[in-house]
């Protein structure tokens, strides 16, 4: 029987489910809201390069073109890796572009009976017999809508696009008060390189932010502007930042993607052995962190710059948010091209951005919000059905969010 499964985005997920439900002979239909495939790599700062060292993030049966030498190569070259693989296992054919999934919504039980379920396709197999899944789509281009019924779902959007994250502000506090243009990293990432560059010279910029994109995105307004205008780096919390993956020489690999690296840390629902063993191994997971930031330090002069974390490089790296900084980047904070500026929480007046607990503020004409993105929302309001959305997010106290433990049928 020809099973029909949707595939929401067209991302490396996405590309990687629809191969694999291919050679299990179903027949997937993919989602994509964009022109081609690729998710985040479609649209990246100039700048930006892969996080991981390349052997890392590879296709085990589509290695990397001789041409690309560099570990980390930069956002071009990942999406042309990635559009190659597509190209290579001819993915594309299944692949419905400019088409945005607005809503799903399984078809057939009640939510009671729903409820009720430890798997959702109802007879603990992967497929149920009892509904079917309703994806009902809109072509971005023509904005018609149209509806699909498939047997299975997999959900590959992402949390790093799509729904930006925005900060919200008293009344006449945010934006509205600023004469200056505020924008998000995802607006500035989607101009073209030379676009990019001429929208920020000239201007005193401020980037709201000290993850990746923000860290990224100064850079190239220190290009743009130098010492004249100097960018300034609004952030809250200081993060430790990785300059290489190579602590003191040693792989920063395997001390913490290895599998003896997870027996050091305690996960929801361990047993007594596992939990024994994590305790036991405390004092070498606090060797590892001490040694990571001990490299760090010195590398990038953190305490110089007043910039050393207050929490463990293991939480940093718990927290999968690890990032590499751009290349010369406190070169340029020293130069006085980049400004570092610490604000627990700011708002914004006509002529620029007022830190809290300041009289003064930092003037400015452009302020880039690298805030990051609402991932579980989006993630969230793609079901039609409350059951579903209450599934996905799971209790606001719960050790794990539940839409990363279950599997869609």
């Amino acid at each position: 029987m020809d099973r029909k499964v949707a595939i929401i985005g067209a991302g490396i997920s996405g590309l990687l489910a629809c191969k694999y439900t291919l050679s299990k002979g179903f027949h997937p239909i993919v989602f994509e809201s964009q022109s081609t495939v690729g998710g985040v790599w479609t649209k990246t700062v100039e700048t930006t390069k892969l996080q991981t060292p390349k052997p890392v993030y590879q296709f085990s049966d589509f290695p990397w073109p001789e041409s690309v030498s560099e570990d980390f190569p930069d956002g071009q070259k990942v999406f042309d890796y990635v559009n190659g693989y597509a190209k290579h296992f001819d993915l594309v054919k299944h692949i419905k572009f400019n088409t945005k999934v607005v809503g799903i919504e399984f078809e057939g039980p009640n939510d009671e009976e729903i409820q009720a379920w430890s798997l959702w396709g109802c007879n603990g197999e992967p497929f149920g017999s009892k509904g079917k899944w309703k994806v009902v789509v809109e072509d971005l281009v023509t904005l018609s809508t149209e509806i699909y019924n498939v047997d299975f779902v997999i959900v590959c959007v992402g949390r790093f696009s799509g729904l930006p994250n925005i900060p919200e502000f008293p009344p006449k506090k945010g934006p509205e008060a600023f004469d200056g243009k505020v924008i998000h990293s995802m607006e500035y990432a989607a101009m073209d390189h030379k676009q990019a560059a001429e929208f920020v010279k000239g201007k005193r910029v401020i980037v709201v932010g000290f993850q990746k994109s923000a860290l990224d995105i100064a850079v190239e307004c220190s290009a743009a502007n130098g010492k004249e205008d100097p960018c300034t780096v609004l952030y809250r919390t200081a993060h430790w930042n990785v300059p290489d993956y190579l602590p003191w020489g040693f792989s920063l690999a395997h001390m913490y993607l290895s599998r003896f690296s997870e027996l050091m840390v305690h996960k929801p629902g361990e047993g007594l052995l596992l939990s024994l063993l994590a305790t036991i191994l405390t004092p070498l997971r606090y060797a590892y962190s001490k040694f990571v930031e001990s490299d760090i330090k010195k590398k990038l002069r953190l305490e110089k710059h007043g910039m050393v974390p207050t929490h463990s490089f293991l939480k940093e790296i718990s927290s999968c948010l690890i990032s590499t900084v751009p290349e010369k980047f406190y070169d340029k904070v020293e130069n006085g091209e980049i400004k570092l500026k610490k604000a627990p929480s700011f708002s914004f007046c006509n002529n620029g951005v007022l830190v809290e607990g300041e009289t003064s503020p930092i003037e400015a004409d452009l302020v880039i919000l690298a805030t990051g993105f609402k991932g579980e929302k989006k993630l969230k309001h793609i079901f039609m059905s409350q059951t579903f959305q209450d599934y996905i997010t799971g209790s606001p106290d719960a050790a794990l969010p539940l839409y990363r433990s279950v599997y869609l049928q």
